[in-house]
């Protein structure tokens, strides 16, 4: 039996939620470092949703921290790549960290920011993302599978 608190919410492809951490977006870590950023992006109320090929999941836009790049960078660029939608660093409010799981990975922390968009972007489907959806977080997406550990994420930055 372990002594390891419950995880906050799995998804459907083994990720664990560990924590969500609310400290400064400055922090730095010694263990489980900051290796990936999200973004919960909201207009008129919906939240944006991006349909990931290879896992056939819906997820929040996101993704890995290149080398020389910070957390908020790297949120800018992977929304920008996923979805086309632009958005200045300054726009992003930094929720907290998430720290993660996956089955065959070490823990991990990833950087959460929110946003409001008064004009969403026209989309393309690209080699990553076949699509994108405006979710009210409770109606069925149209297809696929949802990572839960991203919309539990983002009903913590709900707008």
């Amino acid at each position: 039996m372990s002594d390891s608190p419950a995880p906050l919410a799995t998804g459907p492809l083994g990720m664990r939620l560990l924590a969500f951490e609310r400290l400064p977006e400055d922090t730095g870590f010694t263990e489980a470092p900051v290796a990936y950023s999200l973004v919960a992006l909201w207009h008129a109320g919906l939240l944006l949703m991006v349909h990931v090929r290879h896992r056939d999941c819906w997820e929040l836009p996101g993704g890995s921290i290149d080398p020389g790049e910070t957390a908020r960078e790297a949120a800018v660029r992977e929304l920008r790549e996923e979805t086309s939608h632009p958005i200045a660093p300054a726009a992003l409010t930094f929720a907290g960290f998430a720290k993660t799981s996956l089955p065959t990975k070490r823990v991990l922390r990833g950087a959460l920011y929110h946003a409001e968009t008064a004009h969403p972007t026209a989309f393309e489907p690209n080699d990553e993302i076949s699509a994108i959806h405006w979710w009210n977080l409770e109606d069925p997406l149209p297809y696929g599978r949802l990572q839960t550990v991203d919309s539990y994420l983002a009903t913590l930055v709900r707008a």
